[in-house]
C-alpha cells in the first residue's frame, strides 16, 4: 500500500488555496482505495473513484460509521485510539489514529494559526467530564497545550474551582496571556461561584452540558460568561473525535477553519447536494490532516456558511444522539 511521504504530510499544513483541491483529490483517491469502510460505501453508492475529477463531487462518509466500523486504512496499526463521550446507553464513536504526530501537528498549528505561539500563554484546562473517562482527544490536545505553554501555572483543574479562580486572578493580573479552555457546564459553575474581571484571558468553551445542566442557547451562555468575567467576547472550539483538526470562533459563534480544513453545507433533504451560502443544512467537513482515516465526513450538526467564509452551528438533526462534541443549540 502506498503511504504518504513525509513531505506530503508537511505540505498539508502549508497548503495554499490553489493547492487545496488537487491535494483533496489525491487524498480521496488514496482513501477510496485503502480505507475499507469508505471503499465499501462508495461501492454501494455505485461511485467509481476514478471518475471523480472535482472536489465538490467527492462523497462524504456519514459520521455514524465511526460507531460501527473501524475507519482506518488497511494494514495500518493505529498509534492511538480516541473515543467520543456519550450519554448512558449510547454507542460511542471510535477513531483509531495511525500517526499521533499528524494530530499533534494539526492541533498545534491550528491553534497558533489563530492565536499565536502557545508558549505565550498560561493554559488552564477545566474539562472535568473529559478527564473522568478514557480516550478523549480533547484531553490529549489540552494536555499538549499545557506542556507546550511551559508556564508553571498551566494545568488541569478537575473540580477545584477555588484554586482555578486564584490562578486566574494571579496570572491575568500579571499581564500574561491566559487561555481558559473549559466544558460549558463547568465554566458556568465557575462564573456563578467565582466571578471576577479578566483583562488578559481568552475564555474558550468547548460545548457540552454533559447532563449536568439544562441546555441553553449560545447567546445566553455567552452573556452569562461575559457578565461574570467582564470580557467582550467568548471564544469557542469546534472539534470532534472523528476529526484531527479544529475550527475556532473568536466570538458570536462564527467559526473559521485552518487552511487544511473546510466546511460545506449539504441540503437537508438530499445529502448529495449542496445548499447555497447562507442557507441552513447539514455540515460536511474536509479535514486533510485525517490522512489514514477519512478526510470527508458528513456530521450531524446543522449550520450555515456566512459571507465572510465563517460557519455557524445551529443545532443537530432530530435523529442524532446527543454527544460530547455537540455545541449548544442556537
Amino acid at each position: 500500500m502506498m503511504m504518504f511521504s513525509s513531505e506530503f504530510k508537511r505540505a498539508i499544513f502549508r497548503i495554499s488555496e490553489t493547492d487545496f483541491e488537487k491535494t483533496a483529490l489525491a487524498v480521496f483517491r488514496f482513501q477510496a482505495e485503502h480505507v475499507p469502510v469508505y471503499r465499501d460505501y462508495l461501492r454501494l453508492l455505485h461511485i467509481d473513484p476514478a471518475r471523480i475529477y472535482e472536489m465538490h463531487k467527492i462523497p462524504f462518509l456519514p459520521v455514524e460509521f465511526f460507531k460501527s466500523h473501524r475507519v482506518i486504512a488497511e494494514g495500518v496499526t493505529p498509534g492511538i485510539e480516541f473515543s467520543s463521550s456519550g450519554t448512558s446507553g449510547t454507542v460511542t464513536s471510535k477513531h483509531p489514529v495511525a500517526e499521533k504526530n499528524l494530530y499533534e501537528n494539526s492541533f498545534i498549528r491550528g491553534f497558533e494559526h489563530f492565536y499565536g505561539p502557545l508558549d505565550d500563554y498560561c493554559v488552564l484546562a477545566l474539562l472535568p467530564s473529559y478527564l473522568e473517562r478514557e480516550g478523549s482527544s480533547l484531553v490529549y490536545m489540552a494536555d499538549y497545550f499545557v506542556r507546550l505553554s511551559g508556564h508553571p501555572g498551566s494545568g488541569f483543574y478537575l473540580h477545584d474551582y477555588v484554586a482555578l479562580a486564584e490562578k486566574l486572578k494571579e496570572t491575568d493580573t500579571s499581564g500574561k496571556k491566559v487561555l481558559l479552555l473549559g466544558v460549558t457546564y463547568a465554566l458556568l459553575d465557575l462564573a456563578e461561584q467565582f466571578p471576577q474581571p479578566l483583562k488578559n484571558t481568552v475564555i474558550m468553551e468547548t460545548g457540552g452540558m454533559k447532563g449536568k445542566r439544562k441546555e441553553i442557547v449560545r447567546e445566553e451562555l455567552h452573556a452569562v460568561l461575559q457578565n461574570a468575567f467582564g470580557v467582550e467576547k467568548i471564544h469557542s472550539e469546534y472539534g470532534m473525535t472523528e476529526l484531527l483538526s479544529q475550527a475556532y470562533s473568536k466570538g458570536d459563534g462564527r467559526f473559521f477553519c485552518p487552511p487544511w480544513m473546510r466546511v460545506a453545507v449539504r441540503d437537508v433533504d438530499d445529502p448529495f447536494a449542496y445548499s447555497p451560502r447562507g442557507r441552513t443544512g447539514g455540515l460536511n467537513i474536509i479535514d486533510l490532516a485525517n490522512l489514514y482515516s477519512c478526510s470527508f465526513i458528513s456530521v450531524s450538526d446543522l449550520g450555515r456558511i456566512n459571507k465572510d467564509g465563517s460557519f455557524e452551528v445551529l443545532g443537530r438533526f432530530d435523529h442524532s444522539e446527543i454527544r460530547g462534541c455537540n455545541l449548544l443549540v442556537q
